[in-house]
């Protein structure tokens, strides 16, 4: 990662070069539903945006991750979302993004959270302990994206589901 990145929680000055980010993070992107800049909009208004982190090189917003709550079957609290996450395309492929998620897992950690659920690359997430687990995909997700990251030892029973503003 570039040594004058500074990873911080977001402000609301902040909010239009977020969804810019998100925008041209996630522009022409196969598996991008077109919608990412507003889910964090959605997440926001619902009150449901629990970490939303930006990374910033010299005073200029280059990434953003989003922590919302996730809903678990069985009832445990304290679960966690992944997604979006967004680097500008010119910055892509130095560690921001990578930096963002290790700091966001941080952070969810330090609310006492029991785990974080992503539909992404499994080739790219595993590198942060993130696996897939078929036993908790919820009906409406891709079980060969759908992963998860136990923070301490419990392991979920059944569905992980995101916030319902996913699929608004």
């Amino acid at each position: 990662m570039p040594i004058d990145v500074i990873i911080r929680p977001e402000h609301s000055p902040d909010f239009a070069a977020i969804g810019e980010i998100i925008r041209a993070a996630f522009a022409g992107k196969p598996y991008a539903a077109g919608d990412e800049a507003e889910l964090v909009e959605r997440l926001r208004f619902e009150k449901a945006l629990s970490i939303s982190l930006v990374a910033e090189i010299q005073s200029t917003i280059v990434g953003q991750i989003a922590f919302s709550p996730a809903q678990t079957l069985d009832g445990t609290q304290q679960w966690y979302a992944l997604g979006p996450v967004s680097v500008l395309p010119a910055h892509q492929g130095k560690g921001i993004g990578a930096e963002l998620i290790r700091t966001g897992l941080r952070a969810i950690s330090q609310l006492g959270g029991h785990g974080c659920i992503l539909t992404g690359d499994p080739a790219y997430y595993v590198r942060f302990g993130f696996r897939l687990s078929p036993p908790n995909v919820p009906a409406d997700e891709p079980a060969e994206h759908f992963m998860i990251k136990c923070l301490g030892h419990h392991q979920p029973n059944g569905p992980i589901s995101f916030h319902p503003a996913f699929h608004a």
